[in-house]
């Protein structure tokens, strides 16, 4: 375990902001990034977390506009990871276990969502990237993804 993590705290829940297409090569690889490729907010992870995937748009920077939640699933291994996808990015990773679940549009859910302050502006919420919501928003998003091993 690396000296970042303590094993004795509580699982926490997550919500990572990418891309359809970054979640996908997510999935199939069995992974996820965050902020770029940075490693700061994904230090904050631990194996045991759970963690959900909202997709604003289906590609970066330029797909069609999609607001759902993607993909979810549960932090695995024990510390961040670096990779070389070319000779200028080195990214870094965390491994995921991920859960089956049917994609999901959060419009029906904003009135449900504690995290979401103010319905209006929902989105802004959402470009923090990589943030910890409440386990009640967590079981309420994956439910209605159809993920209910993952609930609580």
């Amino acid at each position: 375990m690396s000296k970042n993590q303590d094993s004795t705290r509580e699982r926490r829940d997550w919500i990572n902001t990418i891309s359809l297409e970054h979640v996908r090569r997510g999935v199939e690889g069995g992974f996820t990034q965050a902020d770029h490729g940075k490693s700061t907010r994904l230090s904050r992870l631990q194996a045991g977390d759970r963690i959900v995937f909202y997709s604003p748009r289906t590609d970066y920077p330029d797909g069609e506009p999609l607001q759902q939640f993607t993909a979810c699933g549960v932090i695995t291994g024990t510390d961040v990871y670096q990779v070389e996808m070319t000779p200028d990015f080195h990214p870094w990773r965390r491994e995921v276990a991920f859960s089956a679940c049917f994609p999901t549009p959060i419009r029906p859910l904003l009135g449900q969502l504690s995290f979401i302050p103010d319905e209006h502006n929902w989105g802004f919420t959402f470009r923090r990237g990589l943030f910890q919501i409440p386990s009640d928003d967590f079981d309420r998003i994956v439910g209605a993804m159809g993920a209910s091993a993952l609930a609580a």
